[in-house]
């Protein structure tokens, strides 16, 4: 099964962060986003990465390479020049670093990796959103519908505390985690081959040009996840998820 992270916008509304790095490389507990979406397909044994990249991609490439050459214990030689790498562990991962484009819209980089995905279902993401949805079963759910495109249907979290009044005093006051005013759609896709047909070109939007048309088409269904999810798009929402990480009880980490 191989998975698209869809990692090449330019993540304006975290400019804070993004100025000098792409949006996926924002760090949580130390890590990139990116390295916790990959941990989590991993441990569903989804290990076959296909990194869609555009602004600041070198950043992401430079990253890969460090981190697999980095790993583990090192000897140098000088004298010989000569570098013995042991005690290596690394994650079983398969992680290939396409160039999709600067400019290109998501469905645009999905079009441009078709050669490599044409051959079966496949996932995508998108490389700002953590969650701990049961993989497994989203696939299973994709494939007893029989339809095009499966995407994963949340709740959004609530930005701001919620107020009870009794006339102009507040009874209760309720930062709520997440608030049931409609869902949307949280990334965690999957695929047939037949996407491709709703998809042209650079520009194409994946979610304007092709889901759209997909759900008038009857053929996109959406997979209800009512646990825990979350976008990077703020600060605020950095300082939630490293909370969360620094405490230990960070959901969205389903491994060891």
């Amino acid at each position: 099964m191989k998975v698209v992270i869809l990692a090449g916008g330019l993540g304006s509304r975290l400019s804070e962060e993004t100025e000098v790095k792409p949006k996926p490389m924002v760090e949580i507990g130390g890590r990139p986003i990116l390295w916790h979406i990959m941990q989590h397909y991993a441990y569903y044994c989804f290990n076959e990465f296909f990194i869609a990249l555009g602004y600041k991609g070198e950043i992401i490439k430079r990253y890969f390479l460090d981190y697999q050459s980095l790993s583990g214990s090192m000897t140098i030689d000088f004298a010989e020049g000569k570098v013995e790498r042991y005690e290596q562990e690394s994650e079983d991962w398969i992680v290939h670093l396409m160039d999709t484009g600067i400019e290109a819209n998501t469905g645009g980089r999905i079009k441009r990796l078709e050669s490599k995905l044409k051959d079966g279902t496949f996932m995508v993401t998108y490389g700002d959103g953590l969650c701990n949805v049961n993989l497994e079963d989203l696939l299973k759910f994709h494939h007893s519908h029989g339809r095009i495109a499966t995407i994963t249907g949340v709740r959004p979290p609530a930005r701001f505390g919620g107020l009870v009044f009794d006339g102009d005093l507040i009874t209760e006051f309720v930062e709520k985690p997440q608030i049931g005013e409609g869902w949307i759609n949280g990334g965690f896709m999957v695929f047939e081959p037949a996407i491709f047909d709703y998809l042209s070109g650079d520009a194409d939007s994946l979610e304007a040009d092709s889901l759209e048309q997909l759900a008038r088409e009857r053929q996109l269904a959406a997979y209800r996840h009512e646990k825990f999810w979350q976008c990077v798009d703020t600060l605020r929402d950095v300082r939630l998820l490293q909370s969360l990480w620094k405490e230990n009880s960070a959901p969205w980490k389903v491994w060891e």
